[in-house]
């Protein structure tokens, strides 16, 4: 037993490189899931020009917002703490990228709260653009960067724009299946044929981001697309799209939600395996040449992964007090 014990200890510090990658991988699947509804949300804002359907949107995401920046946070923690020298390359590669996705977020985030400080037509107004504005360039400006990341490729190529194009039609997606699983029906039916026509774009554009790659070898990454996993995620989304789709035209909102969901995760999942093992195609740099120093890996490992597992329950906590529908200017729990 004693041997079991150990054989098994020595094989998970031998896999945690791997299982670190994993977690990295895991706190991007997060943000780009729960934060990206928020994009959505803030996108089609601009949808609206009734001031109660505004104040329905920002009530939507309201108490959930601030925590879902959390796993922007996390991401850039685990990276910088596991992978140092990935972490540096990225912001220094990437430096106007990165800056601009930062703007963008806090232009987003000074929408909403300073609309609300003058009764005024024009300075809502004003702060409505910033709020939409900033919910549009956050996921565009992050999805390019992810796009030249991992295919290796200028800002303006077709692989690192159309990731960025992707980001924002599946944040419209999400966001759109989120507000119809939080508001009256009249109100859902409406923004549901925004979430399918999304839902399309983004499908379209996975394929085409994928076609690409295969005909100019992006990144050296055209025979991991032609790979069996990369073609069963691609099925995968296509059927979370098309199922979540159908189920949206039924009324059936909450199974729409976590369909819609899936498609966030499933290209997070893809990203997983076009970079790995090589995590930082430019260099060639791979998670086993990436990680930190033996006694630096197990030291955040001890001490990062319990703070993981708070974070969770906060998080299953937190969408829990808030899981009811939208009632007047709260929810109904």
């Amino acid at each position: 037993m004693t041997e079991l014990v150990l054989l098994v200890d020595a094989y998970l510090v031998d896999a945690l490189p791997e299982i670190w990658f994993g977690a990295v991988m895991f706190a991007l699947a997060m943000y780009i899931t729960l934060d990206g509804f928020d994009f959505g949300i803030g996108m089609l804002y601009a949808t609206r020009d009734d001031e109660h359907e505004k104040e329905t949107f920002l009530t939507a995401f309201g108490p959930v917002w601030d925590a879902n920046e959390v796993w922007v946070v996390a991401f850039g923690t685990m990276l910088l703490a596991a992978f140092p020298r990935v972490y540096s390359r990225v912001l220094a590669d990437h430096y106007l990228l990165a800056i601009g996705f930062v703007l963008a977020l806090l232009f987003r985030g000074l929408g909403p709260e300073m609309r609300e400080q003058r009764d005024d037509e024009r300075w809502k107004r004003y702060w409505d653009y910033s709020f939409v504005g900033g919910s549009f360039l956050a996921p565009l400006l992050f999805g390019t960067l992810a796009g030249r990341w991992i295919f290796d490729a200028p800002t303006l190529s077709l692989p690192a724009l159309l990731t960025g194009v992707g980001l924002v039609t599946v944040s419209v997606t999400t966001g759109a299946a989120f507000l119809t699983a939080k508001t009256r029906p009249r109100l859902a039916s409406n923004l549901r044929t925004y979430g399918i026509i999304a839902t399309l774009a983004y499908l379209i554009g996975v394929v085409s981001l994928l076609t690409t790659v295969v005909v100019t070898d992006a990144g050296g990454t055209a025979e991991t697309v032609l790979s069996l996993p990369v073609g069963a995620i691609v099925v995968l989304s296509v059927i979370a799209g098309g199922g979540g789709s159908a189920l949206a035209l039924r009324g059936k909102y909450r199974a729409w939600l976590v369909s819609a969901l899936g498609l966030p995760v499933l290209l997070s999942l893809l990203v997983a395996f076009l970079l790995y093992p090589t995590i930082y195609p430019p260099t060639g740099l791979t998670v086993r040449e990436a990680i930190v120093s033996p006694l630096a890996l197990n030291l955040v490992t001890i001490l990062g992964f319990p703070a993981l597992l708070l974070v969770l329950w906060y998080f299953k906590f937190l969408y829990g007090v808030f899981s009811g529908p939208i009632e007047g200017e709260g929810y109904k729990n």
